[in-house]
């Protein structure tokens, strides 16, 4: 599907107040709580700049309650200060009356940071658009702005009333950031260069068995590359670890045997790795696939399947890679998930890097400029991967059969 809607080309922003909705989630220390990585606060700069003729209202979350790295925003605003080189002023309300009246009394060209809007407790709940339009949040700044800019990709899968409510009462159009993501997800759903090639890694295989089976089911993928804990439930489908399977629960197994369907369904499709590396004594030690026992346990892939799976990437026309492929956090095991993302940058073709932990890697390599998009959310492109309607590209379709 190609997705239509409005951007910032499309609107006149000049003298208007504006509303941002922004991704600005980012990981934080667990014991100093200072920000480990800002390339998210980076990615919406550009959208920013070019409402450098509007009052601009930034609405943004961290985390959610209950969580360590719940907090304000205060810092962000701090960090966006800093790339945009211009002051950022900030409130810790959200809706109240120091929120209404910093907002009233904003001029164009200054930037005004809301306080974390999960700090609201109806924005924790999700619930249909048309619904969320009757929330405190949208009453209140319904009447103080002129127009919605969302650029929250990375949260684009959810349905809240700072990401959607305010589209049925204020005219919504896309943010720079949002429209790159979904011109380059376009890209790889409806006229991928071939072949097409998807590397997938991770933990969570019930958020990637979805996008494997919708991008081979309706050949948009020539072929998956399977790495990281998702190809436990792949090798378990091929009758491995049977003491492993016997003790996962109804929904494990369940997962398992969707893997097996897949297998059998598109023989030859999903390509698991030949070798892995084990964690011996603190030691990487490398074994071949077949000689897994349910004692194994998987820190990354191996160095042949690195070699076959380089092959496969550098002469593909389309690559499309999210989720890690060993425990990169540990050294030693970290290769797989380097040397891919290396490969990946030095493919000739279209190359889109998921968000983040494999974005983030793609970013200390220093390579995240040579792939064609590194996205900043990873769960919502698995679900637009995996075919699935996002409420936000939803909303800002709605909003141009509304206001376009």
């Amino acid at each position: 599907m190609v997705y239509d809607f409005l951007t910032l080309d499309d609107v006149d922003v000049a003298g208007r107040t504006v509303f941002l909705r922004a991704d600005i989630n980012i990981p934080l220390d667990p014991a100093s709580k200072r920000i480990l990585d800002a390339s998210r606060i980076q990615a919406v700069v550009p959208t920013i700049k070019d409402l450098r003729e509007a009052k601009v209202v930034l609405g943004a979350h961290q985390s959610r309650p209950g969580r360590y790295d719940f907090t304000g925003l205060e810092m962000h605003a701090r960090v966006l200060q800093m790339y945009l080189e211009q002051e950022v002023k900030y409130t810790s309300d959200i809706i109240g009356d120091e929120a209404q009246n910093a907002i009233k009394a904003l001029k164009s060209g200054e930037i005004l940071v809301l306080n974390n809007v999960r700090m609201l407790e109806e924005e924790n709940r999700i619930a249909p658009a048309e619904e969320l339009a009757g929330t405190e949040f949208v009453k209140t700044m319904a009447p103080l702005v002129d127009l919605f800019v969302n650029d929250a990709f990375a949260a684009a899968h959810r349905s809240q009333p700072s990401l959607v409510g305010l589209s049925n009462t204020t005219p919504m159009v896309a943010g720079r950031l949002m429209e790159r993501e979904l011109q380059a997800l376009n890209m790889v759903l409806e006229t991928p260069a071939r072949p097409a090639v998807y590397l997938l890694g991770g933990a969570k295989v019930d958020d990637r068995l979805p996008a494997i089976k919708r991008v081979l089911s309706d050949d948009i993928a020539d072929s998956i590359l399977i790495g990281g804990l998702i190809r436990n439930s792949f090798h378990m489908a091929e009758g491995g670890m049977r003491h492993h399977y016997e003790e996962l629960d109804e929904e494990g197994r369940k997962l398992v045997d969707e893997a097996k369907t897949i297998l059998e369904e598109f023989p030859g499709k999903v390509v698991l790795p030949v070798d892995v590396a084990l964690d011996v004594n603190r030691e990487r030690v490398e074994i071949f696939a077949g000689k897994i026992t349910d004692e194994t346990n998987i820190y990354d892939i191996g160095l042949n399947t690195i070699a076959q799976f380089s092959s496969r990437i550098i002469r593909a026309g389309t690559v499309v890679a999210e989720g890690p492929l060993g425990m990169f956090e540990r050294r030693g095991f970290d290769i797989g998930t380097k040397e891919l993302l290396r490969c990946m940058a030095r493919c000739k073709g279209y190359t889109v890097v998921g968000g983040g932990h494999l974005g983030g890697m793609a970013s200390m390599l220093g390579i995240n400029e040579e792939m064609s998009h590194v996205s900043t959310g990873g769960g919502a492109m698995l679900s637009m991967l995996a075919g699935e309607t996002l409420p936000v590209v939803a909303a800002l379709e709605e909003s141009k059969r509304r206001h376009g």
